[in-house]
């Protein structure tokens, strides 16, 4: 009988077991089948935070419902912290599975014996699930917060689950989270709360209405007293931890979190993080705020009412200084604008990459010669800022004073597409995009660029021509770099840049006495809408933007006499008399002697000599020539080749070779020089070397005559000193002759029209053009 029994017990268990297991599998099912159909709501919106170089808050953002909640990192949930939440909210937390069934089992007996809730059982898990995805407070919705208490736990450690509570939990108002309730209320981060102050925060949520700190701090007090108390009975902390907690006052009131850099702060938040840890130095920010401040304040009689600054380190690459308006709380004339990263016309400020890439390409060298006369490319002809021109000067003149004729030749004469190239390896935006529609006019500022970009490229002259890419965070420890210039071309470029003695240094600036020394660049965009001013020694780059949000022009707009004394007012004041250390000469940058005329290594003939820097094997090793031995009469009337030259009664002369363009603007201005005699009429040798150079009217351009009043068009030409008369023909049929300096007019047929220029040498020269005949 016993052991029939046994079987049948047996047998009942085994069923029992099976039974269970396949309940057990089927929840397990379930739970599993749930958890991927109803996922857990764990996506959280975060306030921004924007911190400094010291990890200061100076910024900080309202999530998109309004509330102060930000994110506290492990490392901040400091022992303290935890064993004190823990032991007030759910002493089993780190033992129970997310729910704790004697405490729910506690909780049903109470509820159901006094027929009323009189105690809870929601362990933190639970709580997390409660605010995650809020909901009212029924018997379902009890359960749906232990499934979520269940998928919490299967997703998250219990560290992570204690960090979304200290995230998520109320503290009154709209401030969620310690990390917001302990920097507005305490004005410190969660990890360097007292007990007190723990303790004090953590009967809040309970209470948010009537325990509001800095209004009710005397409840909080003795709310956070007994609960200190029954700490103590619990042994959770020490009689003498305790103590102090007890004796501690409690002067908590809230703050207002500051909004220093507004503008990098926003453009930061634009992109999508939490934490920002910025490299600004708010004391430098401050102090260059209030500057830019009074400064545009000062000039807003002229009607230019904003400025942007930005500051870079030139050891760490880091902005450290970022001002995008002159005040940001000013409606009117448009403060909330990112003047740092808006897009405007450039002005000169790309001149020294231009002559920087001309040296390293062995086209130019600083002492070299370069005419400064009228220009016409295709119909574009550039003039210069004061509308003169200045004949032949060195390449250091042509940028230290600006000169436009001469940029524009260097750039034809670099190539566009290679210097557009490197401004977009230089992260150039508006460049790129534009690339194909650019011209040699973006050399002038015919082009867009922000002053986050040339701040950027300026710092790589601080750094021998190497461009670390600016760096806003002190996360970022390894900026992406690029070599721009070689490190002898950036030598060039700062010695040229830092003289003083030049036209765009300010006027009536007197404060150079401990002013530190820099190199700098100016630029006035077209129409005197934008004012540049850049500048930089070993320790910082500074850049200055001046103008008006609103586009508008000001007659006394300019890089020299408004955004420069700006730059000297910030160099100044932080890098006020500190010792002038400078860039050194690097190894590829050498010195030799050159001709004054030309710039070139002196040939026999040569007598004013200069030292030029030069890199070896890269700048041009042509010897100058700009003197030649004409044959001349005995009255120096006519000239003569070697295949006409007379047994006597001629002498040898050595005489300057003067290319056609400075000829023409010679004659033009009436300056006198030494012309080439005519040669001898009765030789009959034909001459190789330049042909006129038609002027006007522009090849392959179109021209549009009126049919009632037609217009004449200009013929003329530019040539040689050796040239004395030239010969027009139009679609080949001969039309006039002159002097090379004579103006003549024609009044074309309509069609593409074929125009020679033919000078007394045999040497021709041919364009073509269209007219079209319209009524006007």
């Amino acid at each position: 009988m016993k052991k029939i029994l046994l079987k049948i017990s047996g047998k009942t268990v085994i069923i029992i077991l099976k039974k269970t297991g396949l309940l057990l599998a089927s929840i397990l099912l379930l739970f599993i089948l749930l958890n991927w159909i109803f996922p857990v709501p764990d996506r959280i919106e975060y306030s921004v935070v924007i911190t400094d170089n010291k990890s200061e808050i100076i910024n900080a953002y309202l999530t998109g419902d309004e509330k102060w909640r930000m994110m506290t990192s492990l490392e901040e949930i400091s022992p303290l912290l935890q064993k004190t939440i823990v032991a007030k909210e759910d002493q089993y937390f780190f033992h129970h599975p997310g729910v704790n069934p004697l405490a729910v089992a506690r909780a049903l007996f109470n509820n159901i014996f006094h027929m009323r809730r009189t105690s809870g059982a929601s362990t933190i898990t639970m709580q997390v699930a409660r605010m995650l995805d809020p909901k009212k407070r029924t018997l379902l919705n009890k359960l749906v917060e232990m499934f979520r208490a269940f998928q919490l736990e299967l997703k998250y450690s219990k560290k992570e689950i204690l960090r979304l509570y200290l995230n998520l939990v109320p503290y009154g108002g709209n401030i969620e989270g310690v990390k917001a309730a302990a920097l507005l209320y305490f004005n410190k981060n969660p990890d360097h709360l007292s007990l007190a102050e723990i303790t004090a925060l953590s009967i809040i949520p309970n209470r948010p209405s009537s325990l509001v700190m800095g209004r009710n701090n005397d409840r909080i007090i003795l709310e956070r007293n007994k609960w200190l108390k029954r700490f103590a009975r619990n042994k959770i902390f020490t009689k003498k931890e305790i103590e102090d907690a007890l004796s501690e006052p409690l002067d908590a009131r809230r703050h207002e979190f500051p909004h220093y850099i507004p503008h990098l702060a926003y453009k930061l938040k634009k992109r999508g993080g939490n934490t920002y840890a910025t490299s600004i130095d708010l004391n430098m920010q401050l102090k260059t705020e209030k500057l830019v401040k009074d400064y545009v304040r000062n000039i807003r009689l002229k009607n230019i009412r904003n400025a942007a600054v930005i500051i870079i380190d030139n050891k760490t690459h880091k902005v450290i200084t970022y001002a995008g308006s002159s005040d940001f709380s000013d409606s009117l004339d448009g403060g909330q604008v990112n003047g740092a990263e808006a897009i405007r016309q450039p002005g000169s400020t790309l001149k020294p990459l231009l002559y920087g890439m001309c040296f390293d390409e062995g086209l130019l060298t600083p002492k070299m010669v370069i005419t400064d006369v009228p220009v016409n490319y295709q119909g574009y002809a550039p003039e210069n800022y004061d509308e003169k021109f200045n004949g032949w000067v060195s390449v250091e003149y042509a940028l230290d004073h600006s000169l436009n004729i001469p940029a524009v030749k260097s750039l034809k004469m670099l190539g566009k597409d290679r210097f557009t190239q490197k401004l977009i390896r230089c992260h150039f935006q508006q460049i790129k995009k534009d690339q194909e529609k650019l011209g040699l006019s973006m050399i002038l500022g015919g082009c867009g660029a922000s002053l986050e970009e040339l701040t950027g490229l300026f710092s790589s002259f601080a750094n021998n021509g190497i461009l670390f890419a600016p760096s806003f965070l002190e996360t970022d420890t390894h900026p992406d770099s690029l070599e721009v210039l070689s490190p002898a071309a950036t030598f060039m470029v700062n010695e040229i840049l830092s003289k003083v003695n030049r036209p765009d240094f300010p006027l009536n600036w007197s404060a150079t006495e401990k002013m530190p020394k820099i190199a700098w660049k100016t630029g006035t965009s077209y129409g005197r809408r934008d004012a540049w001013s850049i500048g930089y020694n070993k320790n910082y780059t500074v850049g200055v933007w001046a103008g008006n949000f609103s586009g508008t022009g000001a007659p006394d707009l300019s890089g020299a006499n408004i955004a420069t004394p700006l730059l000297f007012k910030i160099f100044n004041t932080i890098d006020y008399d500190t010792e002038n250390e400078w860039f050194s000469p690097p190894a590829d940058c050498d010195t030799r002697q050159v001709c004054s005329e030309t710039g070139l290594p002196p040939s026999e003939h040569c007598t004013n000599l200069i030292l030029d820097h030069f890199i070896p094997l890269v700048s041009p090793a042509k010897t100058c020539h700009h003197l030649q031995e004409i044959l001349v009469s005995s009255d120096e009337k006519i000239s003569y080749c070697k295949v006409c030259v007379p047994a006597n009664g001629y002498k040898k002369k050595w005489m300057r070779i003067i290319d056609q363009d400075m000829q023409a603007w010679y004659t033009e201005n009436r300056i006198a020089f030494e012309k080439i005699p005519p040669h001898n009429p009765d030789c009959e040798v034909v001459f190789r070397g330049k042909a006129p150079k038609i002027s006007s009217p522009t090849s392959h351009a179109e021209y549009f005559i009126s049919k009632k009043n037609p217009e004449p068009l200009l013929l003329s030409c530019k040539t040689g000193n050796d040239v004395s008369k030239v010969f027009w023909y139009i679609d080949d049929q001969y039309y006039k002759t002159s002097n090379p300096e004579e103006k003549l007019f024609f009044i074309p047929r309509e069609g593409t029209v074929k125009i020679s220029c033919t000078d007394d040498k045999g040497r021709n020269s041919n364009i073509s053009i269209i007219v079209k005949i319209v009524d006007l």
